[in-house]
């Protein structure tokens, strides 16, 4: 570990890309530190994921579980394959104890109260800036440009769309797609997973933005798998 603090650890654990390290509201008192990779902490605001910070290596978290002995106020998972160090509960338990009793109430406090101000903080920006769905259409006419903007997509979870003016990484919308031989476009919430300006374009890798999709019905998916399925129309 090339960072300044060496911590006494009782093991390691190595977690791919979005796998969740801890859950927002699961018990658990143990602190970690990231031995490589980031881990992006989260917390669910009147139903919507919002991303608090990204943590790099030799950054400590699940602090306040340990000192509070509350419950996890935040998810954190991993981006990019991340190794994580779990910091030895003896060696905590044995330091935290070697505080007076008062100092320790002082900072279960300072802990307790934290958690406090962070909960205001987030209902009352949830309240001054409620987020409007922003809607984009999108028309597919042949089936094969469908197919294209499919599987150019790496998750295969989404689309690629062509544009000279992608969307910001991280913007998330409602996806109003319309399928070849499909009456009623679908609407499927997505967000803008990675974007590719203009003067990055390529004559193979054109400007535009991956869409993934967030949260689709089944009804919705199994119209796609259709659509990717059906054979060519006779020409």
């Amino acid at each position: 570990m090339a960072g300044e603090y060496v911590y006494n650890l009782a093991g390691e654990e190595t977690y791919e890309d979005g796998q969740t390290i801890i859950k927002e509201g699961s018990r658990g008192d143990w602190i970690y530190v990231i031995l490589s990779g980031s881990v992006e902490i989260s917390k669910v605001i009147r139903g919507k994921k919002c991303v608090i910070e990204v943590l790099k290596t030799d950054e400590v978290f699940g602090e306040l579980g340990f000192i509070g002995g509350m419950k996890r106020t935040a998810t954190a998972c991993a981006v990019g394959e991340t190794t994580i160090g779990i910091i030895d509960r003896g060696f905590l338990e044995e330091e935290y104890n070697r505080l007076s009793g008062q100092f320790r109430s002082i900072l279960e406090t300072i802990t307790h109260r934290f958690e406090r101000i962070l909960e205001r903080l987030y209902e009352k920006g949830g309240r001054a800036e409620p987020r409007v769905p922003k809607v984009l259409s999108l028309t597919y006419r042949e089936r094969e440009s469908f197919i294209n903007a499919y599987t150019a997509n790496a998750s295969n979870g989404g689309l690629f769309v062509k544009t000279e003016k992608p969307l910001k990484v991280g913007f998330e919308f409602i996806l109003k797609l319309q399928l070849p031989g499909v009456p009623n476009p679908l609407q499927i919430k997505s967000e803008v997973r990675w974007a590719r300006p203009p003067e990055k374009g390529q004559p193979d890798q054109p400007a535009g933005m991956g869409i993934q999709f967030l949260e689709i019905s089944e009804n919705d998916t199994r119209v796609m798998k259709e659509c990717l399925a059906a054979p060519e129309p006779n020409k």
